[in-house]
C-alpha cells in the first residue's frame, strides 16, 4: 500500500507539471519521469494533452519512449534503439526493472537463463544484484532466489500500465467472473434452501419419533398399572378360597 501511494503521489506531480509543459519542456519532463527511481506507472502522463501533442514533432521520439516505458520491455528498446532517444543509466535500469515486472506477471518461476537473456546480463552475480537491490528492495517484486535451481520464485509482482488492447480483455474477464459469481451465488442459495427444507423434514421426523415414543411410554405405563390391579384381585381371591378350605377341614365328620 505504501508503494502504491508513492506511485499515485508521483504520478499526480508529473501530471500537474505536464499541464504547463509544451514542446521541448514536455520532452524533458518525459526524461525526468522515466529516470525517476520510484515511478513505474506512465499511462496517466501519456494521456495528458501536451504530451500527446508531441506526436509528429521533432520531439516525437520522447513520446515513443514514454510509450515504451508504459508498455514495453528491454528487448523492445534494443529492437528499436535506432529510432528512439539514447537512454541514460537511470533509464536503462528503470526499463530493466519494468521488464522484470512484466516477466513476473507472466510466470511465477523465472529461470536465470531467461532473465539474463531478456535483460542482456552476462552473469548470475549481476542478475542477483539487480533482483535484490533494484527490484525486491524497491518493492516492485517479492520472491526467493533459488541458486540451486537457478531461478527466481515470484511471490508478488506490482502491475504495470494496461495496454489499450488489454482493457477489452480485462473487461471480458471481469464480465465472465461476474457471471460465474452470479451462478455460484444462485447455486449456494439453492443449497441453503435445500438444507433448510431438509432441516424442516428432520425436525418433523424427530417430532414424530418423540410423539410415538411418548405414546408408547404412556401405553406401557397403562399396561403396567392394569397388570398391578389384576395381581391385587387375584391375591385377594386366593386368600378367601384358602380360608374357606381350612374352615371346611376343621368341621367334625358325621
Amino acid at each position: 500500500m505504501e508503494v502504491e501511494q508513492k506511485q499515485a503521489d508521483l504520478v499526480h506531480q508529473f501530471v500537474l507539471l505536464a499541464r504547463d509543459a509544451r514542446g521541448r519542456a514536455a520532452a524533458e519532463l518525459i526524461t525526468h519521469a522515466t529516470s525517476n527511481p520510484q515511478l513505474f506507472a506512465f499511462s496517466e502522463l501519456l494521456s495528458c494533452n501536451h504530451i500527446a501533442e508531441l506526436k509528429g514533432t521533432e520531439h516525437s521520439g520522447a513520446l515513443d519512449l514514454l510509450r515504451l516505458f508504459a508498455h514495453g520491455i528491454w528487448s523492445d528498446y534494443k529492437s528499436n534503439a535506432q529510432m528512439l532517444p539514447a537512454l541514460e543509466p537511470q533509464q536503462e535500469l528503470k526499463l530493466k526493472q519494468l521488464t522484470v515486472m512484466t516477466l513476473a506477471e507472466r510466470s511465477k518461476v523465472l529461470p536465470y537463463d531467461l532473465l539474463m537473456q531478456q535483460l542482456n546480463i552476462s552473469n548470475v552475480r549481476e542478475l542477483e544484484d539487480l533482483l535484490i537491490n533494484d527490484c525486491m528492495y524497491s518493492g516492485i517484486v517479492r520472491g526467493k532466489l533459488d541458486q540451486r535451481r537457478r531461478c527466481f520464485e515470484v511471490h508478488f509482482a506490482a502491475g504495470r500500465d494496461l495496454r489499450p488492447d488489454q482493457l477489452d480483455n480485462m473487461i471480458q474477464t471481469l464480465a465472465t467472473w461476474l457471471g460465474n459469481s452470479d451462478n455460484l451465488l444462485l447455486t449456494i442459495q439453492e443449497k441453503i434452501k435445500w438444507a433448510d427444507s431438509m432441516s424442516e423434514v428432520d425436525r418433523r421426523h424427530k417430532k414424530e419419533v418423540e410423539d410415538k415414543a411418548e405414546e408408547m411410554r404412556k401405553t406401557i405405563k397403562a399396561e403396567q398399572e392394569l397388570r398391578g390391579q389384576q395381581d391385587v384381585v387375584y391375591s385377594e381371591t386366593g386368600a378367601l378360597v384358602m380360608d374357606y378350605i381350612e374352615e371346611d377341614r376343621s368341621r367334625p365328620k358325621r
